[in-house]
């Protein structure tokens, strides 16, 4: 299959004048994220119990494992202690080269989720199904309901809802990079399980086709197809040089029309300037909140170090999800 790419990626890749491009396309794309600035594979490491100061009630993450028609992936599950009879759950999807374990302590979703009652859910993508790890947001079959990863992740969903009770009220879904871009297509396609999402330096759903269309709408931006009706919270740094911010743009696009919006100028104390934007639909109902990281990469805003691609001096992106989520 030949495969046609833009020269910019090219060059970004390292690629110039007559050089020939790798002929395998795991050899093209690993070279172009390289080329691009994301880190290497990281190895697996071990559960690890996300606690310490911030959380006397947290707990070890359990490794269980979901299959189904579409196939097997593991995951994590964080039950905090005390848990409540009727809790709420999160999920988070991890980036590429990103393991369950790492997202966990970059976004200290467990810390921040389980006192107020949540069950964190982190699916795992394996390196079978994506070399780098990476949820394959841009395949037409991984972008509809009942079908490939979306139908794994849903089914997931609904084993840890039934067995645990959960509230049907209080299930979320969000993530980073190419597990913002799967959070997008959850919400797309699953509106009736997900009562709303949170994209981070994520894309539209259906922004991509292929592997091609996937870097030209990550270094572009591209609109996506079909709609969202869950409100949405995203958060995208202005520096990204990974995924393009207007590529946030294209996420909110698909929420349709919505009232102008009020927006809000911040600061962190000591750290990155944000501009934050709320929408509402035309019945006042709260849709949207945009939040744009100024001078951010392709980082969890306000993630912390013990994890991979975080910005800590960013705006808590976990700790205003769950603030979001929580308002709906």
């Amino acid at each position: 299959m030949k495969i046609s790419l833009p020269s910019k990626l090219l060059r970004a890749a390292g690629f110039s004048g007559s050089a020939r491009p790798p002929a395998s396309l795991s050899a093209l794309t690993e070279q172009i994220q390289r080329g691009l600035g994301l880190k290497r594979d990281r190895s697996l490491t071990p559960p690890i119990p996300m606690g310490g100061a911030l959380s006397p009630d947290a707990s070890f993450m359990q490794s269980r494992q979901f299959s189904a028609e579409a196939g097997t992936r593991p995951y994590r599950l964080f039950v905090p202690n005390n848990l409540p009879p009727a809790p709420g759950l999160i999920v988070m999807l991890h980036g590429c080269t990103q393991s369950p374990e790492d997202f966990a302590a970059g976004t200290r979703m467990n810390e921040l989720a389980g006192p107020k009652g949540f069950l964190v859910l982190y699916p795992e993508q394996t390196s079978r199904a994506n070399f780098q790890r990476c949820w394959n947001w841009f395949n037409p079959a991984d972008q509809q309901r009942n079908q490939g990863e979306p139908s794994l992740i849903a089914g997931m969903t609904r084993a840890v809802m039934a067995e645990f009770r959960v509230d049907k009220r209080r299930v979320f879904v969000a993530g980073l990079s190419a597990g913002g871009a799967n959070a997008a297509i959850m919400g797309a396609t699953y509106p009736d399980l997900y009562a709303a999402i949170g994209v981070h330096s994520g894309l539209a759903c259906g922004a991509a086709h292929d592997m091609p269309s996937a870097f030209a709408a990550m270094q572009g931006g591209r609109p996506g197809k079909g709609s969202l009706t869950v409100p949405t919270i995203i958060f995208h740094g202005d520096r990204d040089s990974t995924v393009n911010p207007l590529n946030a743009d294209a996420v909110a696009a698909q929420l349709g029309e919505l009232a102008p919006p009020a927006i809000e100028h911040g600061q962190v104390p000591g750290g990155l300037a944000y501009t934050r934007s709320i929408r509402r639909a035309p019945g006042g109902r709260k849709l949207l909140e945009q939040w744009s990281v100024h001078g951010a990469g392709h980082a969890w805003s306000g993630g912390s170090g013990a994890g991979s691609f975080t910005e800590a001096k960013g705006p808590d992106a976990s700790r205003e999800m769950l603030r979001f989520f929580e308002s709906v």
